[in-house]
């Protein structure tokens, strides 16, 4: 496997018009909506319009010379979802079309599917009150009535749940059979028995809705199962954690561009202070300060090269689910120690609202939690290279 590391020119116009947003919608609005909690942000409403039109491209664009992805819709997600979140992660997440539902059915929908749900903002409906990370433990269930499947259960932490016009929910066509009965369903929220029961107040990126969903005899054509409707215990858990494998490195990206804001500020600090950044001197001559900034970014620097090859594998449908999960790993743990570094270093100022650095410490820490945890993903990661199951390995 080779990988050029240098960004093709066609994606210029996709770092361009990220990068632009980011400084020019995201930054101005950031601490607004970080107080104004719930509150729809409506300057996203044309950036939406422009995702929408960038999606559809996306479908017959970056084919190879025999038909392959070569540089696709992931290699374009993780690098949108990169020069956004430098500006604001709560806002990238409320971009409307860019919702992790519709990463879920690029992930899984057939060229039908695809077709006809090209036009929707779609979050994404997984957690349940009875448990978090393992998502072989759904209990929601699908029930095949005629031409309808019926949907009874309830959801929790659904990212932009009141705010898309559809969700992907996650249910078991029969418990008793575990996990290789769990499909995911594609959902329009204005069905019949679904119900907004509450948004959550959140310790970071408040500007993005977090809602509990619940499921009461909501019918969804058989149609809007995604994958196949086969109870395959051989494949198992397979099909549905395929959308894991596209969306961790765009939670990755996101960790990445966070982490960039937050070395830009430490840079900018440590240059007002008089410690200059000589990267030709050994680390252990230098400022204290400096010397962290230099590990941080090394890590910083491996986790953007890390999320560039799971994206790139996604692209060139090679099997990514350990890479994915290494991208998820690396960046969620050091924007976390990225962004508290931030704060520590600019003392007062990082504890107070007049900068963004105690908001970016505040947001980073979801970006290690959601999409599976830190210790998930080492778990995941640990399996795939002993060539452990996950019942001999938990």
């Amino acid at each position: 496997m080779a990988i050029n590391l240098e960004l093709p020119e066609k994606l210029n116009s996709t770092v361009e018009r990220a990068r632009l947003a980011a400084e020019h919608y995201f930054r101005p609005n950031s601490r607004k909506y970080d107080k104004a909690e719930h509150e729809y942000p409506t300057e996203l409403d044309e950036l939406g319009k422009i995702a929408k039109e960038a999606r559809g491209g996306d479908k017959t664009a970056d084919k190879g010379d025999k038909g392959e992805t070569v540089n696709g819709v992931n290699l374009r997600s993780v690098l949108n979802a990169r020069e956004l979140s430098w500006g604001d992660v709560g806002l990238m997440l409320s971009v409307p079309y860019q919702g992790l539902g519709n990463a879920a059915i690029a992930a899984v929908a057939d060229d039908e599917q695809l077709e006809r749900f090209a036009d929707v903002w779609a979050s994404m409906a997984i957690t349940e009150p009875a448990f978090g990370s393992d998502s072989a433990a759904v209990s929601t269930t699908a029930v095949l009535d005629g031409d309808d499947y019926v949907i009874n259960g309830e959801k929790i932490f659904v990212t932009a749940g009141s705010r898309a016009d559809h969700v992907v929910v996650w249910a078991t066509l029969d418990e008793s059979v575990g996990r290789a009965a769990i499909k995911s369903f594609v959902v329009p929220m204005a069905t019949d028995g679904v119900d907004v029961a509450r948004l959550e107040h959140k310790l970071g990126i408040k500007s993005s809705d977090t809602a509990v969903i619940r499921f009461e005899n909501a019918r969804v054509p058989a149609a809007n199962l995604l994958g196949s409707p086969e109870i395959d215990t051989k494949k198992g858990f397979g099909g549905v954690m395929q959308t894991f494998d596209n969306t961790r490195p765009v939670v990755a990206a996101m960790a990445v561009g966070l982490g960039r804001a937050a070395l830009d500020e430490v840079a900018g600090m440590l240059e007002e202070a008089g410690h200059e950044i000589d990267y030709d001197r050994p680390v252990a001559a230098q400022h204290t300060a400096v010397a962290d900034f230099i590990r941080l970014e090394s890590d910083w620097e491996a986790s953007w090269m890390l999320t560039l090859r799971a994206a790139w594998m996604a692209d060139n449908r090679e099997p990514n689910s350990v890479e994915a999960s290494m991208s998820k790993a690396k960046a969620g743990r050091t924007v976390t120690e990225l962004t508290n570094k931030a704060v520590e270093i600019g003392a007062t100022a990082g504890f107070s609202e007049n900068q963004l650095l105690e908001k970016w410490a505040r947001d980073s820490k979801i970006l290690d939690i959601f999409e599976g945890t830190q210790q998930i993903q080492q778990l995941i990661i640990a399996r795939r290279i002993l060539g452990k199951s996950s019942a001999e390995l938990r």
